[in-house]
């Protein structure tokens, strides 16, 4: 999966959405956001991944010190400032090195780290903004796929865990072609979560196509989305996974 090319085209298609959306929509996803915020906490984080790549961060980066944080009040303006956020990433990684280690919020990882993690980042905001204006949207189920177990591997990285110790959980994609890749097992861990690709019985399983499991493993929408087995697993799951 290139994640550089696809970063570019989901934050394309945001840009585009946000720009034709009324700015003081709410997003009800995001409590308490607009579209206007949506679009600056896309831009701004945008710029703040970029900063910590290009400046070989060894520790957290005030995001309030990022360069190009000022929100434009033109439409077209404010379009082409989230494209360049997105651009940016790929700028310093260019000018850096994939391979160079840089601080994230789960320890030292290899910067391209940031391109995965923006790119998902776009997508769920993506979906926010289309689930807010009232449009359709549409997620690859092999990016969905993907995203579900980027958000496994940060939920990894918490010391505590969101299942009970000894509590399972089965996440399985419909989604034609998937294979294992469409299939997740939860288990809660003495210490912290512990997550595989695979198909085995579990407490609970939740089934459904890879773009609404996404959205429901980050607590959107349950639409399309079926749960079996001990209910109470998905909903504790669901209340210890905010981020």
């Amino acid at each position: 999966m290139d994640h550089a090319a696809l970063l570019t085209s989901e934050n394309a298609a945001f840009a585009q959405l946000v720009r034709g959306a009324d700015p003081a929509l709410p997003i009800p996803t995001c409590p308490g956001w607009t579209i206007r915020k949506l679009a600056a906490h896309i831009a701004r984080g945008d710029r703040w991944a970029a900063t910590i790549i290009r400046t070989r961060a060894e520790g957290p980066v005030d995001p309030r010190s990022v360069a190009g944080g000022e929100q434009p009040d033109d439409r077209d303006a404010e379009q082409a400032w989230v494209q360049g956020g997105a651009q940016s990433i790929l700028d310093a990684i260019a000018e850096v090195g994939g391979d160079t280690p840089v601080w994230t919020f789960t320890g030292p990882k290899p910067a391209a780290w940031w391109i995965r993690r923006r790119l998902h980042e776009q997508t769920v905001h993506r979906a926010d903004a289309a689930l807010a204006i009232g449009v359709p949207h549409e997620i690859a189920p092999e990016l969905a796929a993907d995203g579900v177990s980027e958000w496994f591997g940060l939920l990894t990285a918490r010391p505590e865990s969101p299942l009970p110790e000894g509590a399972s959980l089965h996440l399985h994609a419909t989604d034609d072609g998937l294979g294992e890749a469409g299939e997740w097992v939860l288990r809660g861990g003495a210490v912290g979560l512990e997550w595989e690709h695979g198909h085995a019985k579990a407490d609970a399983a939740v089934r459904g196509p890879a773009a609404h499991l996404l959205l429901a493993t980050l607590r959107r929408s349950q639409d399309g989305v079926d749960v079996v087995g001990d209910e109470s697993v998905w909903t504790h799951w669901l209340e210890r996974t905010g981020f």
